[in-house]
């Protein structure tokens, strides 16, 4: 498991509105090519330098694929991550002011203190 490639993939997505818009079409497509092709990209870097270790396990694949933000939290996706990725592709979808926001409290509300670790 690794905390580090949740946010990173997570950080990485929110900031193209591309990858947002793939990533809300196709989920389980979309983590398969950024497992494949960015993991291993050196954040920030554009020398074309990679790593080659990096990977996500089934159960953070899953999670990632259909969306499961309580499972992410679980996982040690920080929230803040999740959340302003989670706004972006599904805030359209709500109706009523801060719908979406109101769904993700919603959906963490039975974690109690302590939380997961989001420590990377």
């Amino acid at each position: 498991m690794s905390r580090y490639l949740l946010n990173k993939f997570l950080y990485t997505v929110d900031r193209d509105p591309e990858l947002v818009e793939r990533y809300r079409e196709d989920p389980r497509g979309t983590v398969e090519w950024w497992e494949a092709e960015r993991a291993n990209v050196i954040l920030n870097v554009l020398t074309g330098e990679k790593s080659s270790w990096l990977k996500f396990d089934d159960t953070e694949r899953e999670a990632l694929a259909t969306h499961d933000v309580p499972k992410l939290f679980e996982l040690g996706a920080h929230p803040f991550l999740t959340l302003t990725l989670c706004i972006a592709m599904f805030e359209r979808d709500y109706t009523e002011p801060l719908g979406y926001q109101l769904y993700y409290a919603q959906c963490l509300s039975h974690f109690t203190l302590p939380y997961p670790d989001i420590s990377t």
